[in-house]
């Protein structure tokens, strides 16, 4: 028997890949590869700049909340711009944007006119552009792919995003220690064409656009529509729960631009190349717990929960270690519980919301995630001031190790709850929704099946919907 070569079309029809089918995320996903590198070599190298002018942790916790200030305090109504205006044009906006203040802060450095406050006023307009950014971007993703893929483009994109954070760090801790700090930003400002492009080239023929939001013309509609988004979060369990949970975990103990530089320094002494390779190590963990999520046959919201936890552990290694080979074994598992947490929380709740909702419900997530930044930044920072680096670590990991395992009880009781007491426990790890949780009638909206091997739960009008289940064992509490 001859074996020929895969084509093309086998490739990409492979489970792991299934979202690369579609044209248009396939140029996102490159894209989104070169520019995150370069994003990645910004947040090392300006965060070691911020070291280097100020020699005080504390300033690191003022460029986090600098940078994700925004997002904290914009990011709901960045949903509505999301749910409001097409979602590739308004990207190609944000993007291009955040190109400039990647080539200011380049200009100012290379000139060594650099000033701590340039950095911060600069991070304050790049957290204001990605309050727009990172909802639209998130909503934009079930655009691309439909709703039956989406759960493999949120998990490849995770793969993304943590194959540039390995790369990304590496290459500045190199860049820094062969030429001048500047390059870093350089890169990062050209890196930004590669996503641009992307977008500029897509086919919007084969964009499938959710449903506009009117434009609201009162104060009262602004508020009318953002109600509609958090309501819909806090009467879904399913949705609450990992937006709570990564919440207080990405407060508490996701401040790696705040502790690790000055652990790195002052308690490891490996300066800015072990700094780099610190993060790349957090990021190889990130990468193949991304690529594990990818290729599963379905999603498991135990894992934000116990990924919380397991980032947790890692932390409270990391804190007391004092070695530099044990403190990259913590990061790399750092990474594992991390992304492990918030590639599964993000496909939950994308699996589990209206179209017409996306936008706002994706910035509830982005508003969190981010917003905590700026919260826990302070936090960390002014922990690490007063008593040290290595008790600032501890405390956020003992707090997440908290947060991890209440959200795993928590969903273990909701699981029970929403279950059929028909299902055996052993048959399935997904969330059943009853039928007075599901999604209104009025906000209902077509579901488009997923591959039959891919079963996952969302709701559905007026009752649940199994997806990718024989249309005979489809489930409907809808009267009539």
């Amino acid at each position: 028997m001859t074996i020929g070569r895969p084509t093309r079309a086998a490739i990409l029809g492979f489970r792991g890949w299934r979202a690369l089918r579609h044209r248009n995320f396939r140029l996102f996903f490159a894209g989104q590869l070169v520019s995150l590198i370069g994003t990645w070599m910004q947040s090392v190298a300006q965060a070691w700049l911020v070291l280097q002018l100020t020699g005080s942790p504390f300033y690191l916790g003022l460029l986090a909340a600098a940078q994700f200030g925004p997002v904290l305090v914009l990011g709901l109504f960045g949903g509505l711009i999301a749910d409001g205006l097409p979602k590739r044009q308004t990207l190609i906006a944000t993007q291009t944007i955040s190109m400039i203040l990647a080539f200011v802060l380049f200009g100012l450095t290379a000139t060594h006119a650099v000033h701590v406050n340039h950095i911060l006023v600069l991070a304050l307009l790049l957290g204001c552009v990605n309050a727009i950014d990172m909802p639209t971007r998130q909503a934009f993703a079930v655009e691309m792919v439909g709703r039956g893929d989406i759960g493999n483009a949120v998990a490849l994109n995770s793969a993304v995003f943590n194959g540039a954070r390995v790369l990304g760090p590496a290459i500045a801790g190199i860049t820094i220690g062969l030429t001048d700090i500047s390059v870093a930003f350089l890169i990062n400002g050209l890196s930004f064409l590669a996503v641009i492009a992307a977008y500029v080239v897509m086919d919007e023929r084969a964009i499938a656009m959710s449903p506009r939001l009117a434009r609201p013309t009162t104060v009262g509609g602004v508020v009318a529509d953002l109600g509609e988004g958090l309501r819909y979060v806090r009467t879904t369990p399913f949705v609450l729960l990992p937006i709570l949970v990564l919440g207080l975990v990405a407060t508490f103990g996701m401040n790696f631009s705040v502790v690790v530089p000055a652990l790195a320094r002052d308690i490891l002494h490996v300066g800015a190349s072990g700094f780099g390779f610190l993060m790349a190590a957090s990021g190889v963990g990130s990468l193949i717990v991304a690529l594990a999520i990818a290729f599963g046959r379905r999603t498991r919201p135990a894992l934000i929960g116990l990924g919380g936890a397991a980032l947790g552990i890692a932390e409270l290694v990391l804190a007391f270690s004092g070695s530099y080979g044990l403190s990259l074994v913590a990061m790399f598992v750092v990474g594992l519980g991390g992304i492990g947490m918030a590639a599964t929380a993000n496909t939950t709740i994308q699996l589990n919301v209206p179209d017409q909702l996306r936008g706002r419900v994706m910035s509830v997530y982005t508003t969190v995630f981010a917003g905590s930044t700026p919260v826990g930044g302070l936090i960390a920072g002014g922990l690490a001031a007063a008593f040290g680096v290595p008790i600032a670590v501890a405390v956020g990991g003992a707090l997440s190790v908290v947060a991890g395992l209440a959200g795993y009880a928590w969903y273990r009781r909701i699981r029970t709850a929403f279950r059929p007491a028909s299902m055996a426990p052993a048959v399935s790890d997904e969330l059943v929704v009853p039928a007075d949780l599901a999604v209104p009638p009025e906000l209902a909206v077509p579901v488009e099946p997923a591959s039959p091997a891919d079963p996952v739960v969302i709701p559905g009008r007026g009752g649940t919907v199994a997806e990718g289940a024989p249309e005979g064992a489809r489930r409907s509490s809808a009267p009539g």
